[in-house]
């Protein structure tokens, strides 16, 4: 197993419209990843955020090649169109976790 943690901050300027853009086109794109076995899209509630709101994105992937493969490609797709719509107002923020022990 191996996990990819994709984070993104809006600026409070653009909360309606991401919210929209998560509806209407992130969940359908995560629903689309062939090599992903599991997800979990979130919204991130955090008292040290007041600059706008993090949601996240948790990735789960048979393998590190999968996950890598995914990396490359499709992630650089999903940003690219991010930062299309978006510019600054969205950021990315990627996280590889290697599990060491696993209860899934």
């Amino acid at each position: 197993m191996s996990v990819l943690s994709i984070t993104f901050h809006c600026t409070k300027n653009n909360l309606e419209e991401w919210e929209n853009y998560i509806d209407e086109t992130l969940i359908l794109m995560t629903e689309n990843l062939m090599d992903v076995n599991k997800y979990i899209l979130s919204e991130v509630h955090s008292d040290y955020i007041e600059e706008g709101k993090n949601y996240n994105l948790l990735l789960v992937f048979d393998n590190d090649e999968l996950r890598e493969d995914f990396v490359k490609s499709e992630l650089l797709n999903i940003a690219e169109r991010v930062e299309k719509k978006f510019g600054n107002e969205v950021m990315i923020f990627n996280t590889f976790l290697n599990p060491k022990k696993s209860r899934m």
